[in-house]
C-alpha cells in the first residue's frame, strides 16, 4: 500500500477547504469525508435492543486490522496527523480495535482504531467526519486549519483514549470533552460512546466546543442516518444533563461568531448554529437513501434534485426521524450500512452516477447490538465487517470479554503482507482480486476480493453473490442465539474463554464459506471471459435457491465446542490376547465433547506402549507387533483435538502368550523319543506354523528335496523382514 504519511489528515484539510470555498464537493466526495452513521432506537427494533454503528469509507483496497489492545501503564497518547499529546496516569483498560495498517503512518501501529468495546462494556464508534460553518470557523477554527502545524485531538486517537480510560459511557464523554476544551479538536467529528445503560452522540462542533446527546433518552423511538452532515437538526434541553452534556462556552461561541440560531420556542439550535449549510450532493444523496431505506423517504418539496448529481439540497434536514416501520431486525440494521438507494428514481447508485452509502470505498463497517438488562460484560455484541459491507459478512464478538483473536484470520497489526492490495489501495484492481497466489488466509482480504469482483462485474455476478452472502449472514445471526443463551448461563469467570472460542469458531467458518465462494467466483469469471458461461448464470455451489439458504449449514455451536473441549472416545475395540510375534490390533473412534460427528475429522490418534511411553502406532486403526516375551502388557491411545490440543486417553491391556511350539527334529535315532522344541530360534530354525506353506510338509522333513525347499523358503522369509 502506497499511502503517504498523514494522507487522511491532509484529505480532511483539503476537504474542509473545498467545502467552504467551492461546490466541487457536491459532485463526488473526498474519501475521508464519506462515512455513514446509523442509530436505531430500542423501541423500533424487534428485540428491544439498540443498534448503532457506522461504515468507514476511504479507499477500495485499504485493509484494516482487528485485534485486542492490552492494558498499558501510564501511556502517552499522540497523533501522527497533529501535534496532539496527552498522558494518562494509571493502567488503561483492555479493548478491541479496528486499526489502519502502519505503512501510511510512519510504521506506527496505533492509527485510526475506529470501533471497539473495552473490558467494562464501553463501546466507541469513531468517527463520522462532519463540518462547521464559515462564521464558526473564523471564531473557533479546528486544529487542521493550520496545515503547517496542525493541532488537537482527532480520529487518529479518540477511540484509544475513550476505550482505554473510561469505565462508563458518560465518563468517556466527559473525558473527551475536557481534552477538547484544553487541547482543541483537530477536525469536526461525531463519535458514538455507549455502554449497557446509555448511548451518547458526541459532536466536536468547533475547535474547542462540543456537545453530547443522550440518544437512549431523546431518541429511543427514532432512527438516525447521518452521512457526514453537521447541520442535521435536533432539539434537546442543554440544561438537562440526562439529555445533553456540552462545553461551557457552547452558546457563547455561537453568539460571538454571529451564527446563533434558535427554534421557534427559543431552544438553542446547535446544528444550525455550528454546521455547514450545504455539505454537498454526495452527503444529501446518501441522506435521502438512508431515509428511504427505513421507509421514510423525503417527499416532494422537501429536497432538490439535480440531474447527474443527485439530491443537492434538503429544506428541513433532521437528525432523527420516525421510520415507516417498526420491528427492525439486526440484519436490516446491518444492511443499512451498505444500501445503494436501490429502486429510488435518480438516486439508485446501480443505475445513476451518484454516491451511495454502500460504495466501493468502504474499508470496514460495524454495528453494536446493545441489550438491556444484562451485565456490562455481555450486554454489547460487536458485529464487525472487515472491508466493504455490500458483499460482506458481519462477524459477532463479545468484545468486552475478548482477550485474543485468530492471528491467521486477523493478522497482528504490523505483521500484515500488503501484496494482496495490488499496485494501489485506490485502484479497485480486478486483476489483484483474481490472483489466488496473493491469498494469505485473512478474512479482510477475502471479503475485499469478493467485493472487488462483485462490484466491478455487477451485471454479471453481483445478485447471486449477494443472495448467498445474505443467507450466510442470516445463519450467523440465527445460530448466534444459541451461543448467546450459553453465554448468559456461563459463570462470569469462564465467559472470556467462551467469548474467545465463539469468535474463533464463527470467524473460521465465515472465512471458509467466503473463501470457497471467492474461488468459485474466480473460476466462473474466467469461464465468462472465455465465453463458456452466460452472464447472470453464476450460482454458489453451497446455495439452495429453493430455500434461499445454505446447502451446508454453519456449525457455530459445534465449532465453539471444538475450540473448548477435549475428545470423547465413544467407541473402542482391541484384541485382548495374542501370541508372541503376532500383531496387536485396536480401533478407537472419537468426536469432540458437545460437538457433532463432523468434529471427528479434527481428531488424531497416537498409540503407546505404557512402559517407557513408546509410540507404537498412529491413526484410528492401530496394528503393531506384540512383544516376543509372554505376559500382560499395558497400552494406551491418545485422541487429540487438533483445534485446541486437548487430549483424552484410553488405557487397555493385552495378554501375550507363548507362540505355538515349533516341530522337533525328524531324524531321531531308534529307541529314542523326540523332545519337544524349546521354542528358541536359530538361524536355521523351522518356520512357524503360521507361515504360509502346507504343514503336511513337516511330516516329510526328512526327505532331502523337501528339506532343501524349506531351507530356501526360510532364507527368503528372513530376507524379506
Amino acid at each position: 500500500m502506497n499511502t503517504p504519511k498523514r494522507t487522511r489528515g491532509l484529505l480532511k484539510i483539503v476537504g474542509k477547504a473545498v467545502a467552504l470555498g467551492t461546490a466541487l464537493l457536491m459532485a463526488v466526495p473526498l474519501d475521508a469525508l464519506a462515512c455513514t452513521q446509523i442509530w436505531v432506537g430500542p423501541k423500533l427494533t424487534d428485540t428491544g435492543d439498540v443498534y448503532v454503528g457506522r461504515s468507514e469509507d476511504y479507499a477500495p483496497r485499504h485493509p484494516k486490522a482487528f485485534g485486542v489492545q492490552e492494558p498499558r501503564e501510564n501511556p502517552t497518547f499522540s497523533s501522527d496527523e497533529s501535534n496532539f499529546k496527552w498522558t494518562y496516569t494509571g493502567k488503561t483498560y483492555r479493548y478491541t480495535y479496528v486499526r489502519d495498517l502502519p505503512s501510511g503512518w510512519d510504521n506506527r501501529t496505533d492509527a485510526y482504531p475506529e470501533a471497539g468495546t473495552n473490558e467494562h462494556g464501553v463501546s466507541c464508534s469513531a468517527t463520522l467526519t462532519t463540518d462547521q460553518n464559515e462564521k464558526i470557523d473564523a471564531a473557533d477554527p479546528t486544529g487542521n486549519a493550520n496545515s503547517n502545524d496542525p493541532s488537537g485531538i482527532g480520529e487518529y486517537t479518540i477511540p484509544d483514549i475513550v476505550l482505554g480510560c473510561s469505565k462508563t459511557a458518560r465518563e468517556g464523554v466527559k473525558l473527551l470533552g475536557s481534552i477538547i476544551e484544553k487541547h482543541g479538536a483537530y477536525d469536526n467529528n461525531q463519535v458514538i460512546i455507549a455502554d449497557a445503560k446509555e448511548t451518547w452522540l458526541f459532536s466536536m462542533v468547533s475547535g474547542h466546543q462540543w456537545t453530547a446527546v443522550n440518544l437512549t433518552k431523546v431518541a429511543a423511538d427514532k432512527v438516525s442516518v447521518n452521512p457526514n452532515i453537521g447541520r442535521l437538526k435536533f432539539k434537546v434541553n442543554i440544561d438537562d444533563e440526562n439529555e445533553c452534556l456540552h462545553s461551557a462556552n457552547l452558546v457563547k461561541t455561537a453568539e460571538d461568531a454571529g451564527s446563533k440560531v434558535t427554534f421557534d420556542d427559543g431552544t438553542f439550535d446547535i446544528a444550525s448554529s455550528y454546521g455547514l449549510e450545504n455539505p454537498g450532493a454526495s452527503q444529501w444523496t446518501r441522506y435521502a437513501q438512508g431515509r428511504a431505506y427505513f421507509g421514510k423517504p423525503l417527499q416532494a418539496g422537501e429536497f432538490t434534485y439535480t440531474n447527474g448529481k443527485g439530491v443537492t439540497a434538503v429544506t428541513d434536514p433532521q437528525l432523527f426521524f420516525t421510520p415507516g416501520k417498526t420491528g427492525i431486525t439486526l440484519f436490516e440494521a446491518q444492511r443499512a450500512t451498505c444500501t445503494r438507494g436501490e429502486g429510488l428514481p435518480g438516486i439508485d447508485a446501480n443505475q445513476n452516477p451518484v454516491y451511495a452509502i454502500g460504495n466501493n470505498r468502504t474499508v470496514e463497517a460495524h454495528m453494536f447490538q446493545i441489550r438491556k438488562g444484562l451485565s456490562s460484560d455481555i450486554a454489547t455484541i460487536q458485529w464487525q465487517n472487515l472491508s466493504r459491507g455490500e458483499f460482506g459478512v458481519f462477524v459477532p464478538s463479545y468484545s468486552a470479554l475478548l482477550t485474543k483473536v485468530d492471528t491467521k484470520l486477523f493478522p497482528t497489526n504490523g505483521q500484515w503482507s500488503e501484496k494482496p492490495v495490488g499496485n494501489s489501495e485506490r485502484n479497485d484492481s480486478v486483476d489483484a482480486a483474481m490472483d489466488a497466489s496473493l491469498d494469505d488466509g485473512s478474512l479482510d482480504y477475502t471479503i475485499m476480493n469478493i467485493n472487488t469482483l462483485a462490484y466491478n462485474k455487477r451485471k454479471a455476478i453481483a445478485k447471486p453473490v449477494r443472495q448467498y452472502l445474505d443467507a450466510l449472514q442470516k445463519q450467523v445471526i440465527e445460530q448466534h442465539k444459541a451461543i448467546d443463551a450459553k453465554m448468559k448461563t456461563t459463570d462470569a469467570a469462564k465467559r472470556s474463554e467462551l467469548a474467545n472460542a465463539a469468535h474463533a469458531a464463527i470467524s473460521q467458518q465465515v472465512y471458509e464459506k467466503a473463501y470457497k465462494l471467492l474461488g468459485e467466483m474466480r473460476t466462473w469469471l474466467l469461464a465468462l471471459r472465455e465465453g463458456k458461461v452466460a452472464p447472470g448464470s453464476f450460482v454458489a455451489s453451497d446455495f439452495n435457491a429453493t430455500k434461499n439458504d445454505l446447502k451446508e449449514p454453519l456449525r457455530y455451536s459445534a465449532g465453539v465446542a471444538e475450540q473448548l473441549n477435549a475428545p470423547d472416545i465413544h467407541s473402542f475395540d482391541s484384541v485382548s490376547e495374542v501370541k508372541a510375534g503376532e500383531k496387536i490390533q485396536a480401533t478407537a473412534l472419537a468426536q469432540v465433547i458437545d460437538s457433532d460427528a463432523k468434529s471427528a475429522k479434527k481428531i488424531t490418534y497416537t498409540w503407546y506402549a505404557a512402559e517407557g511411553d513408546v509410540k507404537v502406532a498412529e491413526g484410528s486403526n492401530a496394528k503393531f507387533d506384540a512383544p516376543a516375551k509372554p505376559g500382560t502388557y499395558k497400552y494406551y491411545v491418545v485422541a487429540t483435538n487438533t483445534v485446541n490440543g486437548k487430549t483424552t486417553r484410553k488405557d487397555f491391556n493385552v495378554t501375550v502368550k507363548a507362540a505355538d511350539a515349533k516341530p522337533g527334529k525328524t531324524d531321531v535315532k531308534p529307541g529314542k523319543t523326540t523332545k519337544p522344541d524349546s521354542g528358541k530360534s536359530s538361524k536355521k530354525t523351522m518356520p512357524k506354523t503360521g507361515d504360509s506353506f502346507n504343514v503336511a510338509a513337516v511330516c516329510a522333513a526328512g526327505m532331502l528335496g523337501v528339506a532343501a525347499t524349506l531351507y530356501a523358503y526360510e532364507r527368503k522369509q528372513r530376507a524379506g523382514r
